[in-house]
């Protein structure tokens, strides 16, 4: 490990301090958002509204020297909205390009399922080809690039079921649950002092990484290495997935790349450059529960996709 990985990954633990001065609790989806910047993938995070999703992912907007809008998802919203469009200029009557606030690295796609379909997927270019196509011309997104998508519950009024398509795209789908008792009382108490959301600057969130610090990381996440047995692995619980009972969609190989991806990154956090079962383990539900699809008589009887994976990780064979 050499000095310029270590500075890298202090600074990218730094930044799951400096969300520690906004949010309390929600260590997980800290984690996921840290691991998926490594990975140069998106995250959706779902939970029921009020529990600091947008909080969560404007804090880390804080917390990096990038740039970073935010878009409100709502059922008028179009995909020019988001994409940016052709604008008539009339003093040299020619059409111009006017950037949407895709055009950033860190963009916050506030509650993506309150908006139709049409453009829901008006993300999915920019999502996985890094740029966006208007009129024939592909403009390329800048980097560092990032969606972190907010979702309410899928039985909540006023929400569009995103597509499987469009979930695939995204490595990460974080459930951000109600807090507990005690974090509950550390949020009112914040409050009580006077901490503002609206004012990360007055809670003291620094910009504490930068794109330096995560191409660096990413040089040594991509040197992490995959023994052969922990490959086949990661395969046999993919694959498993497909054949489950409870299951009409399992997880495709690009889940399974998605699954060997966040494995590595959380092993290069924990310090290692080699990736080991309980590292697969560890990121296994983030990175898979949103590529399956249940039964409907399983939904019914009470089962989820968790449980199912979780029930998967307990039955396939752990490489020695």
């Amino acid at each position: 490990m050499t000095a310029t990985t270590d500075s890298a990954r202090s600074s990218l633990e730094a930044i799951r301090t400096e969300i520690g001065k906004a949010v309390v609790g929600q260590d997980p989806a800290v984690t996921g958002l840290v691991v998926a910047l490594l990975c140069r993938g998106h995250v959706l995070l779902e939970g029921v509204p009020g529990v600091a999703k947008t909080l969560l992912v404007r804090a880390l907007a804080a917390s990096l020297e990038l740039d970073t809008k935010r878009v409100q998802f709502t059922p008028d919203l179009m995909p020019s909205d988001v994409t940016g469009s052709l604008v008539y200029d009339a003093r040299t009557a020619e059409f111009s390009f006017q950037n949407g606030p895709v055009f950033t690295n860190l963009l916050l796609a506030d509650e993506i399922n309150r908006t139709p379909p049409k453009t829901q997927s008006s993300l999915l270019e920019a999502m996985e080809e890094r740029q966006v196509t208007v009129d024939g011309t592909p403009r390329a997104l800048p980097e560092p690039f990032l969606v972190a998508a907010t979702m309410n519950p899928v039985e909540y009024e006023g929400t569009y079921p995103l597509p499987e398509a469009q979930l695939d795209r995204f490595l990460l789908k974080l459930t951000v649950p109600l807090p507990s008792r005690a974090d509950e009382i550390g949020v009112l108490t914040r409050h009580a002092a006077g901490f503002n959301p609206r004012d990360l600057h007055a809670a003291g969130i620094r910009p504490v990484a930068g794109p330096a610090d995560l191409a660096a990381a990413r040089d040594a996440v991509a040197n992490v290495s995959v023994s052969p047995e922990i490959a086949g692995y990661v395969v046999d619980i993919c694959r498993a997935t497909r054949e489950s009972p409870s299951l009409t969609l399992g997880v495709s190989p690009r889940g399974a790349t998605a699954l060997l991806a966040t494995a590595r990154a959380w092993a290069w956090l924990s310090e290692r450059d080699y990736v080991t079962p309980d590292d697969v383990k560890a990121l296994a539900l983030p990175t898979l529960r949103h590529r399956v699809q249940l039964r409907p008589e399983a939904e019914m009887e009470g089962v989820t996709s968790d449980s199912v994976i979780s029930a998967i990780l307990s039955h396939v064979p752990v490489p020695r």
